[in-house]
């Protein structure tokens, strides 16, 4: 038995996030459809993130077991010819039996982009979130200081989750303004801010609870010094909404 790992990017606008459930399509429940006709046999998919509804990824990876003898390039074309536009392999390697995308992972960045303006372009809809009001990004900026470091997120963690373990830490967490992006060999310009997150691992709803509690920092709803008392209170109530999906990008994991 053959161990793949493979690298993928998709636009999650039309799925209900990575993982497989039952009454929902998933980008993990695509991917198991179509490598189960490469391998003949139903074959579970393991990934590196499980990313929410609506969320985009740059590269995510993941593995799977397969018996067959193709080669690594045939696996790719195989599963690139099936998978839906929205959905492709970037990359594909074999590797050891004993490898797991989730839990060898040691760092992973993501990214949220903010369209802080009233009227943004038809053509990012679907990848940033339109806050009309002015955001005051220094406060942001100063405020985000807090949460980097080793920490208990609780605060910042969906609910639901049963992960017993909440400590986490984050290495860098940068604010920025941005005038323009690039799109289609044209620059949109505008008024955004992206937010990007490098940390060793993330609870569920994490990155967007922190960027929503940020753009209430902007809206000058909670204090600088509020978000201190936020991370200490480990209170879920105190923190800022659940920013929604469409602005989250997984940009890369580190092994």
């Amino acid at each position: 038995m053959r161990r793949i790992k493979l690298v993928l990017e998709y636009d999650g606008t039309n799925y209900h996030g990575w993982q497989v459930q039952d009454d929902a399509i998933t980008i993990q429940g695509i991917i198991e459809e179509r490598i189960k006709k490469l391998n003949g046999v139903p074959t579970k998919v393991y990934g590196a993130s499980r990313t929410d509804a609506g969320v985009h990824a740059l590269a995510q990876v993941a593995a799977f077991n397969t018996p067959k003898a193709h080669d690594i390039e045939t696996i790719k074309k195989a599963l690139n010819a099936t998978l839906p536009v929205d959905i492709r392999i970037l990359n594909a390697n074999e590797i050891d039996a004993s490898f797991n995308p989730r839990d060898d992972a040691i760092r992973k960045i993501y990214f949220y982009i903010i369209a802080n303006e009233r009227k943004s372009s038809v053509f990012l809809q679907r990848y940033t979130f339109t806050v009309k009001k002015y955001l005051d990004i220094n406060s942001m900026i100063a405020s985000s200081k807090y949460l980097i470091g080793e920490h208990d997120f609780t605060a910042f963690m969906g609910t639901g989750s049963k992960i017993k373990n909440t400590t986490r830490t984050i290495y860098s967490l940068n604010v920025e303004t941005l005038h323009e992006i690039d799109f289609m060999t044209v620059k949109l310009r505008g008024n955004f801010i992206k937010i990007r997150i490098e940390a060793n691992g993330f609870l569920r709803h994490m990155v967007r609870i922190i960027v929503g509690t940020l753009i209430e920092v902007g809206r000058g709803r909670i204090s600088e010094s509020d978000l201190k008392n936020i991370l200490e209170s480990r209170n879920r109530n105190l923190a800022g909404p659940t920013a929604p999906p469409q602005g989250l990008f997984l940009e890369k994991i580190f092994y």
